[in-house]
């Protein structure tokens, strides 16, 4: 379990959709010092109703808060619910930010942002090029909602004096996904898909996509630990900064040190009738080594065997 980060005093601490991947993660290496409500629609809390939110973020007082509630999924449910997942989180950040603006005490609003709001085509992300062009067609709704997030960000600090810290991220794995691999990451899904066809004696794995797309992951302890610092760290970024390591690896690259790890011995075949979505996605880290400079992540190889290790525990 990864360890605590504590603060200097008690605070009272909102994490929206605090029972989803980054939600269950962050809620654990909260301080125990501190107050935390998760407001999640397992809990019977839906941030598009406004009235009731109001009511229990007035309520709550909150210091802080962990703007991780999304409506998001796959490249095929984004794709096919488009209109769903944009007015979803549309309603969601509207609310939100509408909510903070009414409370007495002004608490300060931790925005994750995935990459995938990055132009398509882009080879190395770097944030001066953030929205210089369209997203990739095939992440559309998802990535526009992520822009969205910004300008309302941007607008009510213009305004309001509104307080957010904005960070864009790459792609998360690690433990407490979903084990549904329609459901989970995409890296999560594959070793959860592996899993199972290891456990199986499939004689075959099938990798949706060509396998030539290159990614860059983030490990989801070091996500929450970057997302805990920055909210102690800083009062307010607007103007979003990569949280990186500047390294990618193929899907082709991923599926084999996977393999590798979990000692599997069958052959790995490429479905391409799947869509590869944007062909490379590696976030340039300049910015981010200025800010957070003593920041160490995980080593990939690590995290990948203390996931695989974890989901073997689950459903070995």
């Amino acid at each position: 379990m990864p360890k605590r980060l504590r603060r200097k005093k008690e605070m009272n601490i909102l994490v929206l959709g605090g029972s989803g991947f980054v939600g269950q993660n962050l809620k654990n290496m909260i301080s125990v010092d501190d107050n935390v409500l998760d407001f999640s629609r397992s809990n019977g809390c839906d941030l598009r109703d406004y009235k009731p939110s109001k009511d229990l973020i007035e309520d709550f007082e909150p210091d802080i808060i962990f703007n991780i509630a999304f409506h998001g999924g796959s490249l095929h449910y984004i794709t096919s619910y488009s209109a769903d997942v944009i007015t979803d989180n549309t309603l969601m950040i509207a609310n939100l930010y509408s909510i903070v603006n009414s409370l007495p005490k002004k608490p300060k609003i931790i925005n994750p942002i995935s990459n995938c709001s990055y132009p398509g085509g882009s080879d190395i992300q770097r944030e001066r090029e953030w929205l210089l062009r369209p997203v990739h067609e095939s992440v559309f709704a998802s990535a526009i909602s992520k822009r969205i997030l910004y300008y309302f960000s941007k607008c009510y600090f213009n305004q309001y004096g509104l307080n957010s810290i904005n960070l864009i991220f790459p792609n998360a794995f690690g433990i407490l996904d979903h084990t549904d691999p329609n459901k989970t990451h995409a890296l999560d899904g594959m070793i959860i898909r592996m899993m199972e066809a290891k456990n199986k004696g499939d004689k075959e794995f099938e990798v949706w996509g060509t396998g030539k797309p290159i990614r860059e992951w983030i490990y989801v302890e070091d996500f929450c630990k970057i997302l805990l610092l920055s909210s102690s760290s800083y009062d307010c970024i607007i103007e979003p900064v990569n949280v990186s390591q500047s390294k990618g690896y193929s899907i082709k690259e991923s599926v084999s040190i996977i393999k590798s790890l979990m000692s599997y011995d069958g052959d790995i075949v490429f479905n391409t009738a799947y869509q590869d979505g944007d062909p490379i996605k590696i976030l340039d880290d300049a910015k981010f080594k200025s800010m957070f400079k003593d920041y160490k992540f995980t080593d990939h190889l690590e995290a990948l065997d203390k996931t695989i290790q974890y989901y073997n525990s689950i459903l070995g």
